[in-house]
């Protein structure tokens, strides 16, 4: 009831987003977030006007979108990402809150989780973490792998750190790790090939925003390949991607209003202190694996969360 008291005041929000996807290809995050702006009592057009900027994929756009949108005067700016974050942060100092991003202190946008300091709170999605539990399942699925690659935006600057992850956990299974990593769409696929070239037989591609950018397309050359992939995010997996581990993105979407509640209310970012995640997803496509011959192992299908058919 406060947050509709407060809501009724009369005046209208703006909410900045910068993104790496089109709003349409982000539906299911965009309404996790709205959702929970609508419980805390911000209705888009009532006393909510969200502003939408897109990097449609090309990350190298994110410094022009950030300024364009700190010159629209938004009261707060939703991001995902490292990248988009950086660049939020570099072009003003309106309230940034994070839907999600690698290592905020490790990569300097944050002093640290409890206490940020500055202009930038919100969730991180503790990615480097979880790699070694991506290489464990990949391998369940193709138990005769040797090599697997790690395809990744080295624009990123988590990029170095995640591939030594990648690279410690691959050797603790007996694995050889090859990077596949690139700095647009058209290196990103050549790479790929010449990591097929090279003898890769599994890939794992990294949560940043040129591999979301691109993942109908990396899907469609899995298939092509009969690559098993294991993927960042269940994005993927719904647009016919074999697996994905990771975090459950809309609950942190939808975790983000309430910092962009608290913000409005008067609370100061550095003082919110940012939130790790506490709900991961396994999601298997058993078309998919089907289609791959993939034999799908049954305690597997049992212990994930959602399996496609």
């Amino acid at each position: 009831m406060a947050g509709l008291a407060f809501a009724q005041s009369g005046k209208v929000y703006r909410i900045g987003i910068l993104e790496t996807p089109t709003a349409s290809a982000n539906r299911k995050n965009l309404e996790a977030l709205l959702r929970g702006l609508r419980d805390a009592g911000y209705v888009e057009g009532k006393n909510l006007i969200i502003d939408y900027r897109s990097a449609d994929g090309r990350l190298e756009r994110y410094r022009e979108l950030a300024e364009d949108l700190v010159r629209a005067k938004p009261d707060i700016i939703v991001t995902r990402g490292t990248t988009a974050t950086e660049a939020a942060k570099k072009a003003g100092s309106i309230p940034i809150v994070m839907t999600s991003a690698a290592n905020p202190v490790q990569t300097g946008l944050v002093a640290n989780l409890a206490h940020p300091g500055g202009h930038v709170t919100g969730l991180t999605s503790l990615v480097n973490e979880v790699h070694a539990k991506r290489l464990d399942l990949i391998k369940e699925l193709a138990p005769s792998l040797k090599r697997v690659g790690f395809a990744a935006y080295t624009g990123n600057v988590n990029a170095s750190a995640q591939w030594q992850e990648v690279e410690r956990a691959a050797r603790a299974l007996g694995l050889e790790a090859r990077l596949i990593g690139a700095r647009d769409t058209d290196s990103l696929f050549r790479a790929l090939e010449a990591g097929r070239a090279q003898g890769v037989g599994a890939l794992l591609v990294n949560v940043d925003g040129l591999m979301n950018a691109n993942r109908r397309a990396i899907v469609d050359f899995a298939a092509r390949h009969m690559l098993p992939v294991m993927y960042s995010s269940r994005e993927f997996v719904e647009v016919g991607g074999l697996i994905s581990y990771g975090v459950d993105y809309p609950a942190l979407y939808y975790r983000a209003a309430t910092y962009v509640d608290k913000i409005l209310k008067g609370a100061k970012p550095g003082d919110l202190p940012i939130e790790q995640p506490t709900k991961f997803e396994l999601i298997i496509n058993l078309k998919t694996a089907n289609a791959l011959g993939i034999a799908v192992p049954r305690e597997l299908l049992l212990r994930a969360d959602e399996v496609i058919r």
